[in-house]
């Protein structure tokens, strides 16, 4: 009895759709969105095909964020009660963030919660929970995470967020390089550029392109190309100074901000 010799069918960073033949033979292993049926992989799932090394998997070309414990994300706020803020998350699920986990002062109760945070605010903050009635809440308790001043917010395909931010952040690293903006990327595929008119612009078209072509090879050469003929902050000049996780920003003094931390790591 033959061995059937090892495979890739479909190529890598093409569109791949359920029940397409991914690749033959037992070297090749599935991962998220594809299965093995035999001595075959199939994909599971419309969306693009990326092979790491034997590793095949497929990165789907939409879909909404589905919360996770632990994820760092923009939400925006949609209604207050007593106890605290109701958050929109990009998500089906509703988001809380009570007042406990917002601050570590004291409140007293009946205490006006606009000071803090007022409807269409937007914030970085992290889930510290998921329910199995898929209820999530919300912390701002932690490093960089606060109130978000000015700027704008724009929205992506959450599944193409690593794409922006790039290996250890390199693409957005370089987004931000060039257009002088500070830039948080939101695993729920909210982000937050800052910056000259002129960067934010160029910030804004730069991650709607990468989000549209994540899918071809070559791309952060490409967007390096496009980055250099359009640039805002010439090479020369100091690029902005911003914390690791992106998350440094400068503030408007007020009493209420006093009750958040500013914490930078």
């Amino acid at each position: 009895m033959t061995t059937q010799k090892s495979e890739l069918i479909a190529k890598d960073k093409k569109i791949a759709v359920p029940g397409e033949i991914l690749a033959t033979g037992m070297d090749f292993l599935p991962s998220n969105g594809t299965y093995r049926l035999s001595d075959k992989i199939l994909a599971s799932k419309l969306g693009v095909l990326n092979v790491d090394g034997k590793v095949l998997k497929i990165i789907p070309v939409s879909g909404r964020y589905f919360p996770r414990k632990g994820d760092v994300i923009i939400g925006k706020v949609v209604d207050l009660n007593f106890n605290g803020w109701r958050v929109n998350i990009n998500c089906a699920y509703e988001a809380m963030l009570s007042v406990k986990d917002a601050t570590s002062d004291f409140i007293r109760r009946g205490e006006n919660l606009t000071k803090f945070f007022d409807i269409n605010d937007y914030m970085v903050t992290q889930i510290i929970n998921v329910t199995s009635q898929n209820l999530v809440d919300l912390t701002l308790k932690g490093m960089g995470l606060k109130k978000l001043y000015g700027g704008r917010i724009i929205e992506i395909n959450t599944h193409k967020v690593p794409r922006i931010i790039g290996k250890q952040g390199s693409m957005v690293s370089m987004i931000k390089e060039a257009t002088g903006c500070k830039i948080t990327v939101g695993q729920n595929g909210f982000i937050w550029i800052s910056g000259p008119p002129a960067g934010e612009i160029l910030a804004v078209t730069v991650i709607k392109k990468i989000e549209s072509e994540s899918h071809q090879s070559g791309l952060t050469d490409k967007i390096k190309e496009y980055l250099d003929k359009n640039r805002v902050v010439p090479k020369q000049t100091t690029p902005v100074q911003e914390s690791e996780n992106d998350f440094e920003q400068e503030e408007p003094q007020s009493d209420a901000q006093s009750d958040f931390s500013d914490e930078q790591e």
